[in-house]
């Protein structure tokens, strides 16, 4: 089986350098990485080419479009059998590609997903917001655990297809706000068989500050929106796990300033929920530090996907705009 990786890139020069370091140390030998230069001002050609001697790796710009349309343009240069995909911001372990092989070959999937973890080398605040990507307290774990709530789906940061895939769907057909998510219900309509690879995990290293990710994860809140335009019956009651969560915080806010009797029964269900992040990540991730972040990561994650959420809901759903 030959891979083509397909890789996104918009302005990210250095982790396009470490993402490519990752894959020379690979086990599995029978793949090839295109790198699609999506209009970047600050561009990373030179680095790439100098993986030219470690790596059969090709470069491309064009003008700028969206990861979607970018990794399109990937697929349609690709000449592997199978084509992954990472984001630029990740980090492949070595026996990667060699686990995907050996797992497609015994299941035979026609698309799939892995998970993702945090790296050893993340910053604290790195691996707290890693812990509130993937708990199944914040997200269901619906992004790569065995045990999720709901069809799985396969995210843009760790997802492989066939060239069966890419020839009978065309690829994405939106670029932007849940794009690939989109795509994997499409997938899945037309009746390919899709599955979470457990072993293929990658490490992704997300955003480096509570800012970006609450930017990161009101975009997220927004796309599920988008998503149920196109595919209403995929809009689950888990969904709007976060907008209730928010509501809470600002009922529970209210009610503290008021002084009302009812507070007290809101702050106890908070800070269990709060003891419940805590020891959860405490115990994943061996870090009294990261487990308080976890908290704070987890408030950023919920509290920003359920306001972009909620902001697409009343503007998109509700006043049809």
């Amino acid at each position: 089986m030959f891979f083509s990786i397909i890789i996104p890139l918009y302005n990210r020069p250095q982790e396009i350098d470490e993402l490519l370091h990752t894959l020379t140390k690979q086990t599995y030998l029978q793949f090839e990485v295109l790198v699609i230069e999506d209009g970047s001002i600050n561009g990373a050609e030179e680095i790439v080419k100098s993986y030219s001697d470690r790596l059969d790796i090709r470069y491309f710009y064009k003008e700028n479009e969206g990861q979607g349309f970018t990794r399109n343009y990937g697929f349609a240069r690709a000449k592997g059998d199978y084509f992954v995909v990472f984001d630029s911001d990740c980090l492949i372990p070595e026996h990667y590609l060699e686990i995907v092989k050996d797992y497609l070959f015994e299941h035979q999937l026609d698309a799939y997903g892995g998970p993702d973890g945090a790296h050893k080398s993340f910053t604290p605040i790195q691996k707290a917001i890693s812990y509130a990507m993937t708990s199944p307290f914040t997200t269901g774990g619906i992004r790569g655990n065995k045990k999720h709530i709901g069809q799985f789906h396969p995210r843009s940061f760790n997802m492989g297809i066939s060239r069966e895939v890419w020839e009978k769907t065309g690829g994405f057909i939106l670029t932007r706000l849940g794009e690939d998510i989109e795509f994997s219900i499409r997938v899945q309509s037309l009746g390919f068989k899709i599955g979470l690879v457990p072993g293929a995990i990658v490490y992704h290293k997300r955003r480096t500050s509570f800012t970006q990710f609450y930017r990161q994860l009101h975009f997220f809140g927004r796309a599920r929106i988008n998503i149920y335009k196109h595919f209403p019956a995929e809009l689950k009651i888990v969904h709007f796990f976060p907008a209730c969560f928010t509501i809470f915080l600002l009922l529970s806010l209210i009610l503290n300033l008021l002084k009302q009797p009812l507070a007290a029964f809101c702050n106890t269900m908070l800070a269990l929920f709060v003891l419940l992040i805590f020891f959860h990540s405490m115990a994943m991730n061996r870090s009294v530090k990261v487990a308080f972040l976890s908290i704070l990561a987890s408030l950023v994650q919920l509290v920003a996907y359920g306001m972009g959420f909620m902001q697409d809901l009343w503007k998109r759903i509700i006043l049809k705009r």
